[in-house]
C-alpha cells in the first residue's frame, strides 16, 4: 500500500502542509520538526510521488545529455556522473546521441524534444554561433566541452592547455625530449585537439625543447584505430620518439599496440601519456598514465547550472548571461610512463 502525505502526518502528530514543507526541503522548518517528520518518513517507508510535484511545477521531470559519442567510455563514464548528480535533485536524464553531427546538434538544441524534456545539457563538436543564435526554444540549456560561444548559455570546460602542459612536463621531467602529438587536427581550430596541440607546444617552448612539428601526427578520428594508424604512420615516416603524448587514452591504447606489435617498449623506448581516465586506461597489459578531468565535477556543475535555471525562469527571472565554469583535473602516473614497479 501506497504511503501518502497524510499518513506521514499522523505519524509525526504534525499537519500536512508541515510534512510537504520537510519532503520539498523548505528552509523555515525548525530542526526538531524536520527531526520529527523525517523519523515518520523513515519508519512509514514514505517516497514522494516526484511525478505528480514536477507536474505542480509545470515540468516533467526529464533532463536531457546530449553527446557526441555513446560508444566513447569518457562520454559514458560522464553520462554516468551526470545521471547521478540528476537524481540528487529529482530528475531523470534521456540521453541522446548526436555522432558529433552538425545537423543533429541543431536538431538537438533547436527543441525536438521541447515537449518532454525540462531543459537540456549538450556537449557541441560542430555546433556554430550561429546556429546557437538562431534558436528558438526557450528551454534552459548548459554546453559542455571546449567550443566556446559569446551567448547567454553556461558553459563546462577544463583548462585543456593547462592539462596537455601538465602531461608535457611529466613526460620532461623523465628526461624524454622527443614527445610526439598523437590526434591533432588540421580542420578545426576551435576543437580541444587544438588546444591540446597548443599545450604541447607551450610546455616545450617554456622548457627550451624545439618544436619538431614532424613529431605531431593528424588524425580524422579520436578511437584505438586512429591512434594505432597515427603510430604506425610516425614510425613508418622513419620518425621513432621517446615519449607519446596522446589527443585521449584510446588513441594512446591503439598507438601502445603498435608499439608492441614493432617491439617497442612502453616506456622504457617510448612512455606515454593519455587524456580523460577512462576505465580501460587502468587495466591494460601496461597502465596508462593520464590526465583525469573531474568528470564528477563536470556532471554536478552541468546539473546544479541547469536546475538553477530552471529555477529562476520557473519565478519568471529568466537568466539572460553566462557563465565559465571550470573543474579540475588531474595527472595520474602510471605504469605507461614509470614503469613497473618492482614486486
Amino acid at each position: 500500500m501506497r504511503v501518502s502525505l497524510k499518513d506521514v502526518a499522523e505519524r509525526a502528530g504534525v499537519s500536512i502542509k508541515t510534512v510537504s514543507n520537510v519532503v520539498n526541503n523548505y528552509p523555515h522548518v525548525t530542526p526538531a520538526m524536520r527531526t520529527r517528520v523525517q523519523q515518520a518518513i523513515d519508519e512509514l517507508g514514505y517516497r514522494p510521488n516526484l511525478t505528480a510535484r514536477h507536474l505542480r511545477k509545470g515540468r516533467t521531470g526529464i533532463i536531457a545529455l546530449a553527446v557526441p559519442e555513446l560508444g566513447n567510455p569518457y562520454f559514458a563514464e560522464l553520462a554516468g556522473a551526470v545521471i547521478d548528480a540528476a537524481a540528487e535533485h529529482d530528475y531523470t536524464v534521456l540521453l541522446d546521441h548526436t555522432g558529433g553531427s552538425r545537423e543533429q546538434e541543431i536538431l538537438v538544441c533547436q527543441g525536438f524534444r521541447s515537449r518532454v524534456i525540462d531543459g537540456l545539457i549538450l556537449s557541441p563538436l560542430e555546433l556554430e554561433t550561429e546556429d546557437l543564435a538562431a534558436r528558438a526554444d526557450d528551454i534552459p540549456m548548459v554546453l559542455l566541452g571546449e567550443r566556446r560561444y559569446d551567448l547567454p548559455y553556461d558553459h563546462i570546460a577544463i583548462d585543456n592547455i593547462a592539462a596537455a602542459r601538465a602531461a608535457v612536463r611529466h613526460l620532461l621531467d623523465l628526461g624524454r625530449r622527443r614527445i610526439a602529438f598523437l590526434g591533432a587536427r588540421q580542420d578545426r581550430v576551435h576543437q580541444p585537439a587544438h588546444l591540446r596541440h597548443l599545450g604541447w607546444q607551450a610546455e616545450l617552448a617554456a622548457q627550451g625543447v624545439p618544436i619538431d612539428e614532424a613529431l605531431v601526427v593528424h588524425s580524422r578520428g579520436w578511437g584505438r584505430e586512429d591512434g594505432a594508424l597515427a603510430m604506425a604512420h610516425l614510425l613508418d615516416s622513419g620518425v621513432v620518439p621517446d615519449a607519446v603524448f596522446a589527443y585521449n587514452d584510446l588513441v594512446a591504447v591503439g598507438a601502445m599496440r603498435v608499439m608492441y606489435e614493432r617491439g617497442l617498449r612502453v616506456p622504457e623506448d617510448i612512455a606515454v601519456v593519455g587524456f580523460d581516465d577512462v576505465t580501460e586506461s587502468r587495466f591494460g597489459a601496461v597502465s596508462l598514465t593520464t590526465i583525469a578531468p573531474d568528470k564528477q565535477a563536470i556532471a554536478r556543475l552541468a546539473v546544479e547550472s541547469l536546475a538553477s535555471r530552471l529555477d529562476r525562469d520557473q519565478d519568471g527571472a529568466v537568466a539572460r548571461t553566462s557563465r565559465e565554469l571550470q573543474p579540475g583535473f588531474a595527472l595520474v602516473e602510471r605504469e605507461s610512463t614509470l614503469g613497473r614497479k618492482p614486486a
